[in-house]
């Protein structure tokens, strides 16, 4: 996306919000993500919504979307980092006015419920980060750390999963290089979006899934939709990350394939590049992707490369 517009790189002493923008969180609960922000020479501030609840959720929509809001147009915030994920974004998305974030753009870092406001970043033809969050954080791989602070702070970025670094590639990955913007996120809210407004065009482009706590037939469904609307004939590569903790409604009644095995089937013999198991999800080694920036995806027999293609903004 030769329009792209890049966040400015971070540097110490900037402010990062951190705003709940779905399932409630206590500030305890955000301990060992401050300490990050800090250990990077980050300011913290933590938006009204921490530490209340609505039920499931941190506030009720319209009190989540005014923090989102506010921290979008702060201009001492230069990033916002998503609280967690859980359920509840997608209320967000017709409370929000992005006139000023497009003025005066900063990073958005989350993953899992975040996947709608990536996708409409994307639309606007703003980079965004699928990352982790800060909670949980320091239970994470510590290169899903560094790579979330590579990403911030304008440094080059290149993700690696091989055999000669202990990991086994699957036997599914098929090989290949392209080049491609990478959008995506977790299949879940990429299949709710469908049709929608938020929806996206992976055309040409390198698709990422993962998701979480899905019955297997549930995954079908959805990698069903992609497929039958053509997805998987028009991107140039695809990327799956974790699915993580997928079942069977009733473990006697098998629905018969794993995750990895709907997706394979479902993509068929295809001549771009695939792999699976890529260390980006509801995983340890949660590593961070720049959403609509272009990348080089190459897959051999031996793993796979993920590498981000020009510079960050300054």
């Amino acid at each position: 996306m030769s329009d792209l517009i890049v966040p400015p790189s971070l540097r110490p002493g900037d402010t990062i919000a951190i705003v709940p923008t779905a399932r409630s969180i206590m500030r305890d609960e955000l301990h060992d993500g401050i300490e990050l922000a800090k250990s990077w020479g980050l300011n913290v501030k933590l938006s009204s919504c921490v530490g209340k609840k609505h039920f499931q959720q941190a506030g009720t929509s319209k009190q989540r979307a005014a923090d989102l809001q506010a921290a979008f147009d702060d201009p001492e915030v230069r990033a916002i980092w998503c609280a967690r994920g859980g359920y509840g974004t997608v209320h967000l998305l017709k409370h929000i006015d992005l006139a000023a974030f497009q003025r005066n753009p900063k990073w958005l870092v989350g993953f899992s419920d975040v996947t709608v406001l990536h996708n409409t970043l994307h639309k606007l033809g703003i980079a965004s980060l699928h990352a982790q969050m800060p909670f949980n954080v320091g239970a994470k791989a510590d290169s899903a750390r560094e790579t979330l602070r590579k990403a911030l702070f304008g440094e080059a970025l290149s993700l690696i999963y091989a055999r000669e670094l202990g990991v086994e590639p699957t036997a599914s990955n098929r090989p290949g290089e392209c080049e491609g913007t990478v959008v995506g996120g977790n299949l879940s809210l990429l299949y709710a979006l469908r049709g929608t407004p938020y929806d996206i065009d992976p055309t040409g482009k390198i698709l990422f899934i993962e998701d979480l706590d899905e019955l297997l037939y549930h995954v079908d469904r959805m990698i069903m939709n992609l497929k039958l609307a053509g997805w998987f004939e028009r991107i140039a590569g695809l990327v799956v990350g974790g699915m993580t903790d997928m079942h069977d409604k009733d473990a006697a009644d098998p629905f018969g394939l794993s995750a990895e095995q709907i997706v394979a089937k479902a993509v068929g013999e295809v001549s771009y590049p695939v792999c699976y198991g890529f260390p980006a999800g509801h995983i340890a080694d949660n590593r961070a992707l720049v959403m609509g920036q272009k990348a080089k995806l190459s897959v051999t027999t031996d793993g796979a490369t993920l590498s981000f293609l020009g510079v960050q903004s300054n």
